[in-house]
């Protein structure tokens, strides 16, 4: 069952959309939040789906959604009436995962909660993804600059460096990139004047 938590800006009743979603089988968190207290409610409460009633998203409120999502992404639905195209570009910006303006039917509700929610996995995977060839690009650039150290300290060929990074790896039984950043750590620290 998701945990939903509703956020709204407005003084408007969302009393309509907590007894749809409730209806629906979503599990309901407490009161609905502020945007101003979103990123606390969301640490404690660690919400499946976060839904936003507003007016026309403030500026605070899109500063606090990129705040959570950038520590603790979920996926965010947001209801508006502004249809704005810069003001939808700048919530996306901020990790608004759907956003719709007005005309919320209840027997709605359950579709446009699977997209968002298939849409924030597949935005995950690849986020994911990107974070691991990044890490990559980072260790064969580390390994690489081991490579020259050793090849300059100790007149080295390329393969043969290589080697003695590999041979210091396997006798540590540590990764190659580990070894590539202490030799990388002792190689600064000797350049370094006392």
């Amino acid at each position: 069952m998701l945990r939903v938590l509703l956020v709204t800006d407005t003084d408007k009743p969302i009393g309509d959309l907590r007894d749809a979603l409730a209806k629906l089988g979503y599990d309901m968190l407490a009161e609905p939040a502020t945007p101003q207290g979103l990123h606390r409610v969301v640490e404690r409460e660690r919400p499946d789906v976060i839904i936003i009633d507003t007016e026309s998203p403030s500026r605070d409120t899109l500063e606090q959604l990129a705040v959570m999502n950038a520590t603790a992404p979920r996926p965010v639905l947001m209801f508006s009436h502004d249809a704005n195209q810069q003001l939808i570009r700048s919530a996306v910006n901020a990790g608004v995962t759907a956003y719709l303006v007005e005309g919320l039917a209840s027997e709605r509700l359950a579709p446009i909660l699977e997209v968002a929610l298939a849409r924030f996995a597949q935005e995950a995977q690849l986020r994911e993804r990107l974070t691991q060839a990044e890490n990559e690009l980072a260790e064969r650039k580390l390994i690489d600059r081991a490579k020259r150290i050793l090849m300059e300290q100790q007149k080295l060929t390329e393969p043969a460096a290589y080697a003695a990074l590999r041979k210091r790896a396997m006798n540590q039984s540590v990764k190659l990139a580990e070894v590539a950043r202490q030799i990388v750590a002792l190689a600064q620290a000797q350049e370094r004047p006392d």
